[in-house]
């Protein structure tokens, strides 16, 4: 009955994803995808050749020069987009074994051709791309295709992935296939100063090499491509073990999985990516940990161009706390290795937690089901000092605070912190052996003068009658336990976005009080460190947003995305439904006219386009690569469909002048 219900909704759904796309009149149409597609498969052995032997500048291993190195055959569009369904009445038997349907034998469709088959010839599940990366029924061959399309890369069972070998001639570089793994380590251990490049696949690299990080010998392997894609560059430090002489190659695979993966798992600061089996040969190890450095050196690392990542190792005891509360995780690893956390990963070492146990975070995270977490909004801050407490909010961060205030308990408010960067010590929670919870501070300097906290509750359980103000305590955490009345005025003021104060203490001892209070502040936008590819100009006070288009725009075995979009922050015109869907026409615009033109772009060093649109009086647009404009014969393509979509928004009397900049990459298909 279960089958049959998600089967209906399904069939329901995708029928009106179909008469959407039969009555769209923008973007490419089916037949033109179609020979748009053949036309790539048809040049891919001409492709292959270009590629190979076309030069690579790795001197400048900067975003502007090209993305792919090589070149693959067309790849299928199965899962990628809903199938059409074989209707029931069109399928007596099924379309695999040929058994009879009866009332016990019943129909499944496969929901990657649409086909219909019974229960034993479409037992299988796959992870599908038009089902948001959610597991879907799939018939056994297309089973067996998705897997072989989805091992679609150069890391070979045995041995190592292609690298880029310089030929003797500056920017001239040559694939050499199955390399020496000896040569190759005793290459890097004899002090090679550059990082050795492997091609993990057409559009991504890893780059290798043998660094000291806190007295520490390592392996540091770094991603390129990953930004072609949407997501940040990724960095693992791993410690090497004694006399270890072979490469980590369990990194590569994880590496590719998250490119796969990138319309649906995005990678952020705190986030974790699970292994799907025995990673380093062991069990233990459960996935990464992605961080951003914050007060480490990074002296002497060969790290990529910004934004980027540092993945740590977690232990699959540790699981449970990266899902729900990661800074905690984050904060015990620097307690057990360097303040704030160390940026490199261990090997077979042992947890830092074991059973969850008893500890005040059960009251406020699901972590059985994971339905239910400690809310945490960007950018807040906890300051612990002498006589004063400092909650900082950012304005930016209203709407993600009302969404955490809207749905607590009437009689609790918990919130999560972030790092605090500017603090010299930070509260760490220290598990026990006899599983109990100790509560430290973790600090730079010997004499800390400002303490952050990953949390802090508001309890409206002091009764009026205690004799107290208000009561602030550590508990793994801040705490402040607050009467009825107090809870109302603090909930009223961060609706209202007002500071406020709460006077902690007894009522009759006033040179003892202590003073906790909630401000909103200005966010100073740091986090953003991308470079316009237009004209160099920092992006840095600009508010982004990372795109991934499930619609690829493809042409001469290129493949054009649209991969991050920015904003100037004023204004609350750039959060509306009405902007969102101009800014996917401009972007759907700029590929489309783009398309014939992205074999030459690309084999002309453009392969990172930037488009900035100005809605003022004088509305227009520029567009370029390299810190140059493009050249005009693109500029012209580009004029004659991206000023009607332009003009369409019409003049804003009251508004404020916008500035937008979209990212573009141009990939190898």
């Amino acid at each position: 009955k279960e089958d049959s219900v998600i089967e209906e909704k399904e069939r329901e759904e995708s029928g009106l994803e179909q008469q959407d796309e039969t009555c769209s009149l923008e973007g490419p149409s089916r037949g033109d995808q179609t020979n748009t597609n053949k036309a790539g498969a048809g040049r891919g052995e001409e492709a292959m050749g270009e590629c190979a032997a076309s030069p690579v500048d790795l001197d400048d291993m900067s975003e502007t020069s090209p993305v792919g190195i090589l070149s693959k055959d067309r790849v299928t569009v199965l899962g990628e987009v809903a199938p059409v369904w074989v209707p029931d009445a069109e399928a007596q038997v099924c379309m695999k074994c040929g058994i009879k349907f009866t009332f016990t034998k019943r129909r499944h469709h496969c929901r990657a051709c649409g086909k219909v088959f019974c229960a034993l010839c479409s037992s299988l599940k796959f992870k599908l791309t038009h089902l948001d990366g959610k597991e879907g029924r799939v018939c056994i061959s297309c089973h067996s295709a998705l897997i072989k399309s989805s091992s679609a890369n150069l890391i070979p069972l045995d041995g190592l992935p292609p690298i880029l070998t310089s030929t003797g001639v500056k920017g001239d570089y040559t694939v050499e296939e199955q390399p020496s793994e000896m040569l190759l380590i005793q290459e890097l251990e004899s002090g090679r100063p550059k990082p050795l490049v492997f091609v993990l696949n057409a559009n991504l690299l890893a780059m290798v090499k043998l660094v000291n990080d806190v007295n520490r010998k390592c392996w540091c392997v770094t991603t390129k491509g990953m930004h072609a894609v949407g997501q940040v560059e990724l960095v693992v430090l791993l410690q090497c073990l004694p006399e270890e002489k072979s490469f980590p190659k369990d990194i590569f695979r994880h590496f590719i999985q998250l490119y796969r993966d990138t319309f649906t798992k995005v990678v952020k600061h705190l986030s974790l990516s699970l292994f799907g089996s025995s990673f380093f040969g062991s069990q233990d190890h459960a996935g990464f940990l992605y961080v951003r450095s914050t007060l480490q050196s990074l002296q002497g690392l060969p790290l990529p161009n910004q934004p980027y990542l540092f993945g740590l190792l977690v232990h699959r005891a540790e699981v449970a706390w990266a899902k729900a509360f990661p800074l905690r995780l984050m904060l015990r690893l620097g307690a057990e290795y360097r303040y704030p956390c160390p940026l490199y990963s261990v090997r077979f070492r042992k947890p830092l937690f074991g059973d969850i146990g008893h500890t005040i975070m059960r009251l406020l995270v699901d972590f059985r089901n994971y339905r239910y977490s400690l809310p945490v909004v960007s950018g807040l801050t906890v300051d612990l000092e002498a006589h004063r407490t400092c909650i900082k909010i950012p304005n930016t961060g209203y709407n993600e605070l009302m969404k955490a205030v809207n749905k607590s308990n009437e009689h609790v408010l918990a919130i999560g912190a972030c790092f605090n960067d500017t603090a010299d010590s930070h509260l760490i929670c220290v598990q026990a052996d006899d599983g109990q919870y100790q509560t430290q501070a973790i600090s730079i300097h010997n004499q800390p003068r400002k303490t952050g906290s990953c949390f802090i509750i508001f309890s409206s359980a002091l009764k009026a009658s205690a004799g107290y103000l208000a009561k602030s305590s550590v508990v793994e955490g801040l705490m402040v336990q607050i009467t009825v009345e107090t809870m109302a005025e603090l909930r009223r003021s961060l609706r209202e976005m007002k500071d406020h104060t709460v006077t902690c203490g007894r009522l009759d001892q006033s040179e003892s009080q202590e003073l906790v209070c909630v401000q909103w502040v200005e966010e100073k936008c740091t986090v953003n460190k991308i470079i316009s590819p237009i004209d160099g100009k920092s992006m840095e006070s600009i508010s982004s947003n990372k795109m991934f288009q499930k619609s690829e725009y493809k042409e001469n075995g290129k493949i054009i995305r649209w991969t991050e979009t920015g904003d100037n922050p004023k204004g609350a015109v750039t959060d509306s439904a009405e902007h969102n869907r101009l800014t996917e026409r401009i972007a759907r615009a700029f590929c489309l006219a783009l398309c014939p033109h992205l074999k030459l772009l690309k084999e002309d060093g453009m392969a990172k386009l930037g488009l900035r649109v100005t809605f003022d009086s004088q509305e227009g647009f520029v567009a370029g690569s390299n810190g140059q404009p493009l050249p005009a014969q693109y500029l012209n393509a580009l004029n004659s469909v991206l000023i009607p979509v332009i003009h369409s928004r019409g003049r804003k009397r009251d508004g404020e002048p916008i500035v937008m900049e979209l990212i573009f990459y141009i990939l190898e298909n």
